[in-house]
């Protein structure tokens, strides 16, 4: 009989080139955007003469989980139109203008990629999702999935040091240009979802208390994220709670686990399913007040 440890190692060997996104795609890669039809911001009048209020452009910036990797058929970057970013296009009288995220994206390539450059003074809306490839968190889910319990113990505390100590100034840049490229949008970062539900039991190699571990860790990593972006005006979109029970282990999962269902490896995992997109669809939409930006 072989050992669950053992089994998950093995496939995660064949894995983690998938799961670590960031290895693949943090080089500089054609960010060139995908842009709906340009919008008027000339006043739209109705049948009896009243002006409506004119469409707010936005721009969806970040990684993986901005482009929505993980629902394919892609473009450029591992965009996909499940993406909440195009999701939301219409919603609150939203009209998508440039969606540049990219797999794969730190906070250092987004900017070498191009991606500020979808920015600019007219910009009232900027969606961005970003920090996860900063931390390397895929590698503490890859060390609690198929390595010892003293390895996903270490890892984990690795990450949790980088998050503390390296992450909220890499934001603190980042968030400095974002405001300076966009001087008179309103920012929304969005945040992770934990990604397993414990109370479903093991995972692969993964026991409960790992999990509890590793959802943990996501959560002082959205606390960073939320501090930063608070720091600078911005809005912070936390979908945690929207996805609780819909981890990779849950009977609905919202999460794509580290296989198909046949069994083949799954390119997208721990990232959002169709699911979760709809998800963060939500928590974006629920964020965004018509008319509101800053400026």
């Amino acid at each position: 009989m072989s050992h669950p440890r053992r089994t998950a190692a093995a496939a995660l060997f064949l894995l983690t080139p998938l799961l670590l996104v960031s290895a693949a795609s943090s080089a500089p890669v054609s960010s060139a955007p995908v842009s709906s039809a340009p919008v008027s911001s000339a006043p739209v009048t109705d049948r009896l003469g009243a002006q409506a209020p004119r469409s707010l452009q936005y721009d969806v910036l970040g990684d993986s989980y901005g482009s929505g990797y993980g629902v394919p058929p892609y473009s450029a970057c591992g965009r996909s139109d499940s993406a909440y970013g195009v999701l939301v296009d219409g919603r609150q009288r939203l009209a998508l203008d440039d969606f540049v995220a990219c797999a794969g994206a730190t906070t250092t390539s987004l900017v070498e990629g191009g991606q500020l450059a979808a920015l600019d003074a007219g910009s009232d809306l900027v969606l961005l999702s970003i920090g996860g490839n900063d931390i390397g968190w895929s590698q503490a889910v890859v060390a609690c999935l198929a390595r010892a319990d003293t390895d996903c113990a270490r890892t984990t505390e690795m990450i949790l040091g980088r998050i503390g100590n390296d992450l909220p100034a890499l934001l603190d840049t980042l968030h400095d240009q974002v405001a300076a490229a966009a001087p008179g949008a309103r920012v929304i970062v969005t945040g992770y979802p934990r990604l397993f539900s414990p109370e479903h039991g093991s995972y692969l190699g993964a026991s409960p208390a790992e999990q509890q571990a590793l959802n943990d860790g996501a959560g002082v990593l959205n606390g960073v994220l939320r501090a930063a972006a608070q720091e600078h005006g911005f809005d912070f979109v936390d979908v945690t709670h929207r996805f609780d029970g819909h981890g990779v282990n849950a009977p609905e999962p919202w999460i794509l686990g580290a296989f198909r269902p046949d069994g083949s490896l799954e390119p997208g995992a721990f990232h959002p399913n169709a699911a979760g997109y709809e998800g963060y669809t939500a928590a974006v939409t629920a964020a965004i007040k018509p008319g509101s930006h800053r400026g």
